[in-house]
């Protein structure tokens, strides 16, 4: 019996396949959401099937933004939860998770693998992959590149909060001069400063901070994060799959 975890989110759709025993990740797969939740786990499903694995043989559990368009699940499950069961498993210790998602940012303090607290953002976009997403776009580059820029450039204070009064912002700077390479760090500590004030709400004391979601490769992220937190943020190359993971956990 395989366990299977299948996370949709708003912009990123990722699934995993674990052993029974729940040792081993055996496979993993990340694909854009598109348009249609239902089109993407039917999309799953056909990788999933192509490693001999079918809802016959296996128990699925679905979380994220699209997991009620998953109809061959057998459970779904929030994904505050999963983040939370997923980042435990992969850091194995008690931690505050920070997941920036597509559209949202969560911050989950786990204790002993059971989240105790959380919060989120507000339904401004800021702080988010999307806003980073526009930022990038309005810069000229991928979100692999502002975080280049961002690591060789100096801080230029991005005040608005609201994403649209921030793109008009970078417009201003990019007219004025500014440097391309100062923009983009003044862009990604935007996120950092966010995700630090939502950390500070937690009020969770946390000794361990763990960086999920897609951000979870960007070093410059990471060090900024510790930076302000004044703790070593940790991750890993599977960090973006903690949603599926901890949905496969919750059998």
């Amino acid at each position: 019996m395989y366990l299977i975890g299948i996370d949709i989110g708003s912009t990123a759709a990722k699934a995993v396949i674990m052993s029974e025993d729940k040792k081993e990740i055996i496979n993993h797969m990340l694909m854009p959401t598109g348009w249609s939740s239902k089109e993407t786990a039917g999309s799953i499903l056909g990788w999933l099937r192509e490693q001999d694995v079918t809802p016959e043989n296996s128990h699925i559990t679905a979380t994220g933004y699209g997991r009620i368009s998953v109809p061959y699940a057998d459970k779904i499950v929030t994904e505050i939860t999963c983040h939370g069961r997923g980042a435990y498993y992969m850091n194995e210790k008690d931690c505050t998770v920070i997941d920036i998602g597509g559209q949202d940012t969560k911050i989950i303090y786990v204790e002993k693998g059971i989240v105790s607290n959380f919060i989120m953002n507000d339904k401004c976009s800021a702080g988010t992959g999307r806003f980073l997403e526009i930022m990038a776009n309005t810069l000229g580059v991928n979100l692999d590149e502002i975080f280049t820029l961002a690591g060789q450039g100096r801080e230029i204070s991005i005040s608005s909060m609201c994403t649209v009064f921030a793109e008009s912002e970078v417009i201003s700077l990019i007219g004025s001069g500014s440097p391309k390479e100062d923009i983009a760090a003044g862009v990604v500590n935007s996120i950092a400063n966010k995700v630090y004030t939502l950390c500070t709400r937690l009020n969770s004391e946390s000794d361990s901070y763990f960086l999920t979601g897609g951000f979870c490769d960007s070093s410059y992220m990471r060090k900024q994060l510790s930076k302000k937190l004044g703790k070593a943020v940790g991750s890993n190359s599977m960090a973006r799959y903690a949603g599926a993971v901890g949905a496969a956990l919750s059998i």
